[in-house]
């Protein structure tokens, strides 16, 4: 076998790696269904929503703040 195997074992380096991808995607699907286009499909919102269904979302000009 290579010598890698050696040092690193692959079954703990891709149950790590699986855990990270997970956590990450966790993190964006959080990141996303809290944002004012779909939080307010899963009650995380205050009562007086900004947002209704089928609003478009308002967009800024690049540069402006």
């Amino acid at each position: 076998m290579h010598k890698i195997w050696m040092v690193a074992n692959p079954l703990r380096l891709g149950l790590v790696s699986a855990v990270g991808v997970v956590g990450i995607a966790a993190v964006i699907h959080f990141a996303v269904l809290s944002s004012p286009r779909y939080c307010d499909h899963l009650g995380w919102c205050s009562t007086n929503a900004t947002y209704t269904v089928g609003q478009p979302v308002a967009r800024t000009p690049a540069g402006a703040r």
